[in-house]
């Protein structure tokens, strides 16, 4: 009954207490309210940060990826020529070797046919005597 009682004596008062009080919450609400709204804020920043590092990282890498393969085509066509360089010389020395071989068969035809001479001019000095 006190409570009714005193309600009745000083409605005023009470209105004015729970006024203020519902303005302490209102406050407190729009308080935790901002506090949710830049940490939000501060989230979508961080998000959007990583967002553009990734997207920057995707780029990298792909021009990365790109300068690899380029690298990759050089050293095959490096390689085909060196291959064929090695082929070339590889068909040259042999052909070197054929030719050292058939210097040497001539060398000793040459020989051969000198002995040949030197005989017959002996043959022919002991003739002519």
């Amino acid at each position: 009954m006190k409570i009714k009682a005193l309600f009745q004596e000083k409605p005023v008062l009470m209105l004015a207490i729970l006024s203020l009080v519902l303005f302490v919450l209102n406050i407190a609400s729009c308080v935790s309210s901002c506090r949710q709204n830049s940490e939000l804020k501060e989230e979508m920043t961080q998000k959007i940060d990583a967002e553009e590092k990734m997207t920057k990282a995707n780029q990298e890498k792909a021009a990365i990826l790109e300068k690899l393969k380029a690298k990759d085509k050089e050293s095959e066509e490096e390689r085909a020529t060196c291959q064929a360089a090695r082929k070339a010389l590889a068909q040259e020395q042999l052909i070197c070797q054929n030719l050292k071989d058939e210097l040497q068969k001539v060398t000793k035809l040459k020989e051969a046919l000198e002995d040949d001479l030197r005989a017959a001019l002996a043959v022919n000095k002991k003739a002519k005597r």
